[in-house]
């Protein structure tokens, strides 16, 4: 569950900012199917890749966690 909420929202924030899978990859030093795998839920990110994913999507890591968290909080509800 946690993956899937992690990954709807990267895609939410990515998609806010008008960038493409290719461009967050580009930007993040990530490979773009790391991307597609993280958005559908395939995926969990490591610290490391939360901090890079935020870097390029010029937020702070714990705005990105924060909206998991707020998200999966509501879920379970």
């Amino acid at each position: 569950m946690l993956e899937n909420i992690f990954g709807l929202i990267l895609k939410e924030i990515r998609s806010e900012k008008n960038i493409s899978q290719e461009k967050l990859a580009e930007f993040s030093n990530l490979d773009r199917t790391y991307i597609s795998l993280l958005e559908r839920g395939l995926r969990q990110p490591t610290l490391t890749t939360i901090f890079k994913l935020s870097a390029a999507l010029q937020i702070t890591p714990q705005e990105l966690i924060h909206k998991v968290y707020e998200s999966y909080q509501h879920a379970k509800k």
